[in-house]
C-alpha cells in the first residue's frame, strides 16, 4: 500500500512532527507500504528528527511561512497565488505517484484535495479542534478570514473519505458527520524511565507562541510563594516568535532565578526524567503529544482545562490536576499543592503511566490500520 502524508513542514520539533515520524515509523516496520510525505515550506532545512531512510521526501517550494510578516491584505492576496500553485504542482504529484491513500494533516492543500482525481482515497487529519481558527482572536481581516473559513470546514470535511479527530470531546463538536473517526495519538515506546518524586523541577514543553500559552506559566509561576519556590526550577523547552517576549516577561517578573527558557532537545526523554512533573498553560491543543510522552514517562499533569485534551487523559486527583481555564491564580495553587507533597506526586506517577496501556502505538496504528484497509478495500 502506497501512503502518502500532506504537512506543511518537517524542520520544527512540534509535537506533530514528532505523532507524524511514528506512524510513518510504524508502518516502515511492517514492511508492504510505500511511504511519501510531501511538504510545501521545508526550504532545504533538514527535518528536525531523523526520519526513515525508506521514508521517500518531496517538497513543492510553495513557502507559505515566508509571508508571515506581511500586512493582513497582502497576506491574503500571496496566499490564494500560493495556493494555486500549490493545487498544480501537489496535481501533479500525485497523479505521477498513485497512492492508495492521501492523507492532509489539514494544512492549505485540505481546501482542494479532495478534487484531485488520482484514484487515491482522501484522509483529512486534525490535530487541533473544533474551533481551532477562532483561538487566536484575531480582528481585522484576518479575523474575518479566520472566521469565514471557520464556516467552511464544516463543507470541507465531509468532502474527504474520512475524517480523523483525536478525541472523543472534539468528536462531540463536529456532530454526527458519516465520515468521522476518532484517533487519538499513540503514548511513544520510552526508554525505562524510573520516575525520582524528590526532583524538584517542573517541565513544559511546546512552542513558543500565542497556543502555548507560557505567558500564562511564568505569571503563575511569579505567583508561587518564593518560599515554596525555593530550590525549585521551570524549564520551559521550546522556540518560537514569542521568545524575546517571554524572556523580557521572566526578567519583569523578576523569576529568571528559577524559571528558564531552553532550546528545544532531541533527548526529551532525558529532561522528563530530570523533572517533577509537567506543566500545561495552553489555550487550546489537539491531544497534546507532550502530555502522552511525559504521563509515559511517569510524571503527573498540571494543566489547564482547555479544548481539548486534558479531559480525555487526566483523571482528576490521579494522575494530574486541571483548573479552570484561564485561572492563572488556580494554576499557581496546583503546582504548588504538587511541589509540597512528594508523596502525591509519587502516586500520581503510578497513575500517569498507564497512559501507555490505552494509548498504546499497537493499540493506535492498529485503528490506522484498519482506517486505511477499509478505505482501500472498497
Amino acid at each position: 500500500m502506497k501512503i502518502i502524508y500532506c504537512f506543511a513542514s518537517l524542520y520544527n520539533p512540534g509535537g506533530i512532527e514528532r505523532v507524524l515520524l511514528n506512524k510513518v515509523r510504524w508502518f516502515a516496520a511492517q514492511g508492504g507500504y510505500e511511504l511519501l510525505v510531501v511538504t510545501t515550506d521545508q526550504q532545504g532545512r533538514p527535518p528536525f528528527y531523523a526520519f526513515p531512510p525508506e521514508v521517500r521526501m518531496a517538497d513543492l517550494g510553495i513557502n507559505y511561512s515566508v509571508d508571515n510578516g506581511r500586512s493582513p491584505l497582502m497576506k491574503i492576496l500571496s496566499y490564494f497565488r500560493k495556493r494555486r500553485i500549490h493545487r498544480k504542482r501537489l496535481t501533479e504529484l500525485l497523479m505521477r505517484e498513485r497512492a492508495d491513500v492521501v492523507v492532509s494533516l489539514f494544512p492549505s492543500e485540505s481546501s482542494f484535495i479532495p478534487d484531485i482525481r488520482d484514484g487515491s482515497k482522501k484522509v483529512l487529519e486534525l490535530h487541533y479542534n473544533r474551533f481551532f481558527r477562532l483561538q487566536y482572536n484575531r480582528s481585522g481581516l484576518l479575523g474575518l478570514a479566520d472566521r469565514y473559513r471557520m464556516r467552511q470546514d464544516d463543507r470541507l470535511v465531509r468532502r474527504f473519505d474520512r475524517f480523523v479527530v483525536l478525541t472523543q470531546e472534539d468528536a462531540g463538536y463536529w456532530g454526527a458527520l458519516p465520515n468521522l473517526a476518532v484517533i487519538p495519538n499513540a503514548a511513544p515506546a520510552v526508554p525505562e524511565v524510573r520516575y525520582n518524586p524528590q526532583n524538584r523541577r517542573v517541565i513544559a514543553v511546546g512552542r513558543l507562541d500565542y497556543q502555548k500559552g507560557f505567558d500564562r506559566l511564568l505569571d503563575a509561576w511569579a505567583q508561587i510563594p518564593a518560599a515554596t519556590r525555593e530550590g525549585w526550577s521551570l524549564d520551559i523547552f521550546g522556540q518560537g516568535e514569542w521568545e524575546p517576549m517571554l524572556r523580557e516577561q521572566a526578567v519583569r517578573l523578576g523569576i529568571t532565578d528559577s524559571a528558564r527558557i531552553n532550546r528545544p532537545t532531541g533527548r526529551i526523554f532525558d529532561e522528563y526524567a530530570r523533572s517533577a512533573f509537567l506543566a500545561m498553560s495552553s489555550h487550546f491543543e489537539g491531544l497534546p503529544m507532550v502530555m502522552i510522552e511525559a504521563m509515559s514517562c511517569g510524571l503527573p499533569v498540571v494543566s489547564f482545562d482547555y479544548p481539548c485534551g486534558p479531559k480525555d487523559l487526566i483523571r482528576e486527583g490521579e494522575n494530574g490536576l486541571t483548573v479552570p481555564e484561564g485561572d492563572v491564580a488556580a494554576l499557581a495553587g496546583a503546582m504548588a499543592r504538587l511541589m509540597t507533597d512528594a508523596a502525591l506526586r509519587r502516586r500520581m506517577s503510578g497513575e500517569a503511566r498507564k497512559v501507555t496501556e490505552a494509548y498504546s502505538e499497537k493499540n493506535v496504528m492498529k485503528l490506522w490500520q484498519q482506517c486505511f484497509e477499509s478505505l482501500t478495500a472498497r
